[in-house]
Formats: structure tokens, sequence, C-alpha cells
């Protein structure tokens, strides 16, 4: 069981000068907690509790003293009788005591963390996979999709990022079942918000970068998310890098004036170039110096060139933790991601994709493989965006529609508390080219349905943005959804009965 006391955390807030004022620790109540909590829903005995986030209400504190809390830690005084700790800030107090909470487990782990705007989560699991064939079930993965602490049984997640109590109770178990490896995905707003406060990661991968989550409660401009990605640099003792991202001379610079070591994969200027094949899902690497021993060439269960780039920058990570290579070839050619470019054929020879796709970035990588797949086709995409967040990523969506799309269909995508037809009409003000084609039709099921219905055999057809996830956000609730998938095998199967 982990413990704390309460002179103990009035020390450790010391330490790291997080107490908003001075306190006499000879008159402190002392208590052992046995729990940390933010949730007034998820209060035990002995919870130490934290009043965390800008919108956090009175109410849940009361709730949660209701329930038997009687110390909490707060930027603001509440004028309550239990022993209140008042903290200069919430989310570092929250990281440092989680850290000492649960024994420090991300110093027995080692840490590998996955940014960027698109591709994380296919890095992560094409990671996990070669480091799981490398090292047996000994690795943790933290993704936006699925999260393991034993390297076995896998759990949907709630968070790119878990918040800070919960990362380290799940390193912390990963810990006691013998893992020995982490691969998380570090989101901006893990940063933004603290959540990954004094991690460092043994490596770093940074994929790209280009606008998104620009909103009044993610980032409120593409300076203050760009300035948060590249803090995974600035907390990593190795970064692999890619060398066609955008602003990678920013990158290289942050490196070299640190003193970061980084290596490059990409285009011919690369330590490690990659170099399209002839078949669509291979590609061979062709190092000059090929330090880490990785030139050869490579086939992936995915299609997309775009996924080229993640498989490389799996393939480095894993060869500089010194995974051997034995298996890389087999790890990578069988490796399949939840909801991320799963291929079906419909009876007239049209191909679909659902895929996780929701910003600028992988719209387009999505709608320039339909073209390079089949040069002639049409590319038809299904798509709609979040409400109440991310409002930049709907002028992004107009514009790679623009670009690469021939078709669209406007839908819901968790709208949460906006209207989904407003934010479809919305998406719609920014395609720019008259010869797209656009379709609205807001309920999902529906929509897939039309899409496929207005493909032709030699055309391309991506489902894009929800892939397998089980839920669509309404009005604050998570309301029950099966899934792109679902309904595109859904309208097969009635096409073959027909």
């Amino acid at each position: 069981m982990y413990t704390m006391t309460t002179l103990e955390l009035y020390q450790l807030l010391q330490q790291h000068q997080l107490l908003a004022q001075a306190v006499d620790l000879t008159n402190v109540a002392n208590q052992t907690f046995t729990h940390l909590s933010y949730d007034s829903r998820d209060i035990q005995p002995n919870t130490l509790f934290f009043c965390k986030g800008l919108n956090f209400k009175k109410e849940l504190l009361l709730d949660a003293l209701a329930k038997g809390v009687t110390t909490y830690l707060t930027e603001v005084t509440y004028e309550t009788t239990a022993q209140e700790i008042l903290v200069t800030d919430i989310r570092e107090a929250m990281a440092v005591v989680a850290q000492a909470f649960y024994q420090h487990p991300q110093e027995k782990l080692t840490k590998i963390g996955i940014t960027g705007t698109k591709g994380k989560t296919t890095t992560a699991y094409l990671l996990h996979q070669l480091l799981k064939d490398a090292f047996g079930p000994k690795i943790a993965l933290f993704s936006s999709e699925e999260t393991t602490i034993d390297g076995k049984n896998y759990a949907p997640s709630k968070l790119t990022t878990p918040e800070a109590l919960v990362l380290y109770q799940q390193m912390a178990q990963a810990v006691e079942n013998g893992l020995t490896h982490l691969v998380m995905e570090v989101s901006s707003q893990a940063y933004k918000t603290k959540r990954v406060f004094g991690l460092t990661f043994e490596v770093g991968i940074f994929l790209n970068i280009s606008p998104d989550h620009i909103s009044p409660i993610e980032h409120e401009d593409f300076a203050d998310y760009f300035s948060c990605k590249q803090q995974l640099l600035l907390h990593s003792k190795q970064m692999i890098i890619n060398q066609q991202s955008d602003h990678f001379d920013s990158l290289q610079r942050l490196c070299q004036e640190n003193q970061i070591p980084f290596l490059t994969y990409g285009d011919l200027h690369a330590d490690y170039p990659i170099i399209p094949q002839s078949e669509p899902r291979q590609f061979a690497l062709n190092s000059s110096k090929d330090p880490l021993n990785l030139n050869d060439t490579y086939t992936l269960a995915m299609f997309g060139s775009f996924n080229h780039g993640n498989a490389t920058a799996a393939l480095m990570t894993a060869a500089f933790l010194h995974a051997p290579s034995t298996n890389y070839k087999e790890s990578l050619v069988h490796c399949t991601i939840p909801g991320r470019m799963n291929m079906l054929e419909l009876p007239n020879g049209t191909l679909v994709f659902v895929d996780f796709a929701h910003n600028y970035l992988s719209l387009k990588s999505m709608g320039t493989m339909a073209k390079e797949i089949r040069p002639n086709a049409r590319a038809l995409l299904l798509t709609g965006s979040a409400g109440g967040k991310a409002i930049s990523r709907r002028k992004d969506m107009g514009q790679a529609i623009s670009e690469v799309y021939d078709l669209v269909v406007l839908t819901r995508d968790d709208p949460n508390f906006e209207d989904p037809a407003a934010i479809a009409a919305e998406i719609q003000s920014h395609i720019t080219n008259p010869d797209v084609k656009v379709y609205h039709e807001m309920a999902r099921d529906k929509a897939i349905a039309l899409v496929l219905s207005l493909a032709k055999p030699e055309d391309i057809v991506i489902l894009a943005g929800k892939g397998t996830e089980p839920t669509m956000k309404e009005a604050g609730q998570d309301v029950p959804y099966q899934g792109d998938l679902y309904f595109a095998k859904q309208w097969i199967d009635q096409q073959v009965k027909n």
C-alpha cells in the first residue's frame, strides 16, 4: 500500500516551494493518506483531495468532504472546517505529490514519449509491438486508444495523456507487474496542464507539427501549441525527429542549444532517409552511416507513405534501446492499430479506409494516400469536427478537403453542446474548391451509408474521425456509438445479401 503523512506532504511541498504561505509544522494535525483523488466521485477512506481545474466548483469539494475527506489542496481558499493546504500551483503539486506518493515509479521504467500533430497513436503501437516482440510482454502502453499496465490486457483510454494522479498510479501498477518499458503519447495539453511536470523521457519522438487544438479552452494560438510540443525535447535525454516536419529548424536549434542528442529521419538529408518502394506498403531505409544498423526494406500492414515515417521513428527508437532486431520485419508487417487505417473493400471494388484522422495534416495525408494507391480514382471523405474545442480545425478541414478530395459528406463527430449542422456549415464555408461535391447528413450511420452508396468501383472512401470509438459526445454525455467500422461492415453485408 502506498502512503503519505500530512507532515511528509508539507515537507514535500516546502521542498518544491509550492506552499502559498508559511506553515508551523509543529501544529499540523498528522494524518496518513492512502489514496489520492481530484474527483469527488472517487473518494476512499484517508483520501487526499485536490481542487483541480479552472472551472472547479466548491460544490465538488463539499461533496468530497461529505464523503469523508478531511484534507485538501487548493489554490483558492474555501473556508471550510477541513484542513486546507494552499498551494501556488495545484497542477505542479499534483505531479510532485503523485511522484512521491507512488514511490517514483518513473525512475524504474524506460520511458519513451511521442508527440506530434499526427501519427502519435500509430507510432506508439508500432513501437510497442517492436519492443514487445523483442523483450516479451514487459512493455506498458499509454495511448489515446488503449492502455496496458501489464503488457497483456488492454483497456480503453480516457485521455491521450492521463492526469498526473492517474499517470503515476498507472506507472506504479506497471512496475508492480514487472514491466520495464513505457511507451506513451504526450499531448500538447499534457504540458499545458502540467500532467507530465518533472518527467524526463529516455527517448522522445517528435513526428510533425501543424496548427491544431487552438481554441479558448486549449491553446490560444499556434505559438502556444508549438511551445508546448517543444517541451518534449527539453525533457528527453535523446530525440528522434522527423527532418521533414514543419519548423524543423526550430527543433534542431533547440536541441543544439540545449545539448540534446538527436537523430533524424525523412528525406536524403536525414540520418535515415526513407526510400519509397513500388509496393505501397513497403519502404527502405538507406543511411550512409547507418548508426543503428537499420538499413533494409520493411513492409507494413497499413497503407500510406506517411506511415513509413511513423514506422521509421519506431524502428530507430527500438534500435536505440538495444531491442534485438531479429523480429523487426515480422513485428511491423503484423501490427495493426484499432481504428487506424482499417481497410475494407465494397462489393463493387471500392476501397474503404476507416481512420481516426481529424485535422488538416491527417486528412490531407489520407487523401494523398488515396491518390497514390489509385491515381485516377476519386477520393471520397466522410468527416465532422468536435464541438467546443479545436475550433481552428474546421477551417483546416475545409482546406484539406479543397486540396485533395473530390466529394465529402459532412456529419456529426462528438458535437457535445454545439449543433452538428452548424459545425458542418462552418467546415463547408472554408471549402474553396468549387469542384468538390458536398453533402450533409447529421445521422452518422446514415452518412456512412450515403458516402458508400456514392462510391464508384475505382474510388477510395475515407471514413474519418471516429474509427472504432464506442461513444459519441452529446450534450456532456458519452452516448453509445458502435463505431464507423461497424456501420461500414453492416452496409457491406446488406449489399452482399441484396
